[in-house]
């Protein structure tokens, strides 16, 4: 008494196509997401890290201050002169040409400066590693006020001091 009931042969071939066919679209889309998710992200670090180097592998520019400046400033009842070259450094051209076209605000500002100094203040190396600072300060101001980065403005090098 066994009868055996032939139920009707399943399409498993077009059943199993479709699940693999889910399963590959799933996984396409999981892969696509986590790609632009992580992958990209990644991506735009490397690039970002990679720019960075290369600014950072800029040369030097050098901008001179020319004529050197010359102050004059009180020492114990006489008068006594300060004259100073300054280089400005920047690794940025559109600074560089900023500190040139704004040379009349930089030398005023750094004028001023000059000559509020005392000669027992600028006597010592580490006054004038201070007005050094303080003149890098100004240089980086007057650019920032003249539409400019002036944190591009790497420093301010005296390459000639001399006081009388």
């Amino acid at each position: 008494m066994s009868e055996a009931v032939a139920a009707p042969a399943p399409r498993s071939g077009s059943k199993m196509f479709m699940v693999i066919l889910v399963a590959v679209l799933a996984a396409g889309a999981a892969g696509t997401g986590v790609y632009f998710m992580t992958g990209k992200k990644g991506d735009e670090a490397t690039a970002d890290a990679e720019h960075k180097q290369a600014k950072a592998k800029l040369p030097p520019t050098y901008v001179k201050l020319d004529p050197p400046f010359v102050s004059n400033f009180e020492s114990r009842g006489a008068m006594r002169f300060l004259q100073v070259s300054v280089e400005v450094m920047t690794r940025d051209v559109v600074v560089a040409d900023l500190v040139k076209q704004h040379d009349p605000m930089v030398r005023n500002d750094l004028l001023m400066l000059f000559g509020t100094q005392t000669y027992d203040t600028i006597s010592t190396a580490e006054g004038k590693e201070q007005l050094r600072t303080k003149a890098l300060e100004a240089v980086r101001n007057v650019i920032t006020t003249q539409g400019g980065d002036g944190a591009k403005v790497e420093q301010l090098y005296f390459t000639s001091f001399v006081m009388q």
